[in-house]
């Protein structure tokens, strides 16, 4: 999964955990803030990368979230149980899993087979 992916993966999974809008996700891998707006209403995803100049929408039952990420021209399937969140990444064609822990976030890749942090 693309290191923009998979902040836009936090940032949304952390906003309907937290049931929070943000504004912005710190990675701590590129010790840099990124801002990403993320607005969430009625079941609608409307997210926007301004580094990469994208938007990322969806829609879901609140616990399953389909998401097309338009910088990828790809979609990313999103599953919520609780704190927890996984889905699967149609760009890489792989896995992922992770964990909200208040503003602290856990993304396990599975393409590249290590952990990810970051906090909004």
């Amino acid at each position: 999964m693309k290191n923009h992916a998979r902040r836009v993966v936090a940032i949304i999974s952390a906003s309907i955990i937290n049931k929070k809008q943000y504004s912005s996700v710190y990675d701590y891998k590129e010790s840099k803030y990124y801002n990403i707006s993320c607005e969430i209403t009625s079941g609608n995803i409307n997210s926007y990368d301004y580094e990469l100049k994208c938007y990322i929408t969806g829609s879901g039952n609140g616990s399953n979230i389909s998401l097309y990420h338009y910088g990828n021209d790809k979609y990313i399937d999103l599953n919520i149980n609780r704190a927890h969140f996984e889905g699967y990444d149609y760009d890489s064609s792989k896995h992922y899993s992770g964990d909200v822990n208040g503003d602290s976030i856990s993304i396990y890749d599975y393409e590249l087979q290590q952990y990810f942090n970051y906090s909004v």
